[in-house]
């Protein structure tokens, strides 16, 4: 059976800055990976567990059922307030996204449930932030604008489902 290497600790900063890359290339496999072997050696690595995090949003299209919960997970084990208040609402946000491009039964009552819990994560985060730190209210903001645009999220009773049962 083959056995994973453990990567030099000498090799964090370099590995994490690859993480970040194939991330931007739309690999996030590769970037959860390599986030993966950072916390195999550093389990406090707060870095990592950020890029672990979103690396593991970044595949909500392709496997969000079997992905969400571990994403969820990364969240809690941030080590501040503020980042697990923050990064929470991120794993919501994308959830419903992704749930909304998905479509299907009751897509749209659950991206509204998704929705509705990343504004509660954003609103705390946005109580914890650093000053001059405008993340969760940006992030609030781009929930907001989703659900302005989308008459079957605003209502919480989405057309889709409506014009199904007809």
């Amino acid at each position: 059976m083959l056995e994973l290497k453990a990567l030099p600790r000498e090799a964090v900063p370099a590995a994490l800055d690859k993480a970040e890359h194939y991330r931007f290339l739309n690999e996030p496999r590769e970037a959860e990976s390599i986030c993966l072997d950072v916390l195999a050696i550093e389990p406090d690595n707060q870095r990592a567990a950020r890029t672990l995090l979103l690396a593991l949003t970044d595949q909500f299209d392709r496997d969000l059922a079997g992905i969400f919960d571990r994403a969820r997970e990364a969240a809690r084990r941030l080590e501040d307030d503020y980042s697990r208040a923050y990064y929470g609402g991120i794993v919501f946000e994308r959830a419903a996204k992704a749930r909304l491009r998905r479509g299907g039964p009751h897509a749209n009552f659950i991206a509204h449930d998704w929705l509705q819990q990343a504004l509660e994560h954003f609103e705390a985060a946005e109580k914890l932030a650093p000053a001059g730190n405008p993340d969760a209210t940006l992030r609030w903001n781009t929930c907001v604008r989703l659900f302005q645009s989308n008459p079957a999220l605003r209502s919480g009773t989405p057309e889709l489902e409506h014009q199904m049962l007809e």
